[in-house]
């Protein structure tokens, strides 16, 4: 009994500390790409997953998470992602065209049932855009 009270007594402070790194990660790394990452450099890269990665490659790599990363894996990092990232990550318009980017290609379909709500607020909170139609190359 005096053992779940220690526990519930830790956990506020452990999530406390993890919401704290997070923040202070989050904001470090924002502030390194809106400094050294040039435009080019960003747009270079968003075109050449746009125009060079083959349908098949994402489809690959979709597959691949849906089959190796569990539905309660998926879940939590949705969570962890949408509790722990500040709005400093969301109002950098580097940072925000680079998650767009990549999580366009996420479809919902890999999304676990539980976790809709959460990214649903990460898309809007990202501007991340639907996924976008297989086109043929």
């Amino acid at each position: 009994m005096a053992e779940d009270t220690a526990l519930q007594e830790k956990k506020p402070r452990f999530d406390s500390l993890i919401r704290s790194l997070a923040k202070r990660g989050f904001s470090l790394f924002v502030k390194v790409v809106d400094k050294y990452a040039p435009d080019r450099l960003l747009l270079f890269g968003l075109n050449f997953l746009d125009k060079r990665v083959p349908n098949r490659l994402i489809s690959f790599a979709i597959k691949g998470v849906k089959k190796l990363a569990s539905a309660r894996l998926r879940a939590t990092a949705i969570a962890a992602a949408d509790e722990y990232v500040p709005d400093e990550v969301a109002n950098s318009r580097k940072v925000c065209a680079v998650i767009a980017a990549v999580g366009k290609y996420i479809p919902d379909e890999i999304i676990p049932p539980e976790s809709t709500g959460r990214w649903e607020n990460l898309r809007t909170k990202f501007h991340i855009p639907k996924l976008i139609s297989s086109r043929q190359k």
